[in-house]
């Protein structure tokens, strides 16, 4: 699998797990995606498919890397649908 299409399927799976924040963006907790059997089964590397996404700027969380457990209650948001 190439990067922008792991980056096209992140996107549709923080669709399908997250929902609208305040700002009528859609949010998923990192915990959530992480732990989703279905992404885990799609992403060899989550956290990389993360990053290249945020450097597209497709989704936006605060800091450079997440790490299972201790960011778990990070918000990625989706910057474009």
């Amino acid at each position: 699998m190439n990067v922008s299409h792991e980056v096209e399927l992140l996107v549709q799976e923080i669709q399908r797990l997250g929902s609208k924040n305040a700002d009528g963006q859609t949010c998923v907790k990192f915990g959530v995606l992480f732990n989703d059997d279905r992404c885990a089964n799609i992403f060899e590397a989550l956290v990389g498919t993360l990053r290249a996404a945020k450097k597209k700027q497709l989704i936006n969380f605060q800091g450079e890397l997440l790490l299972q457990g201790v960011h778990d209650n990070v918000d990625i948001i989706l910057l474009q649908e």
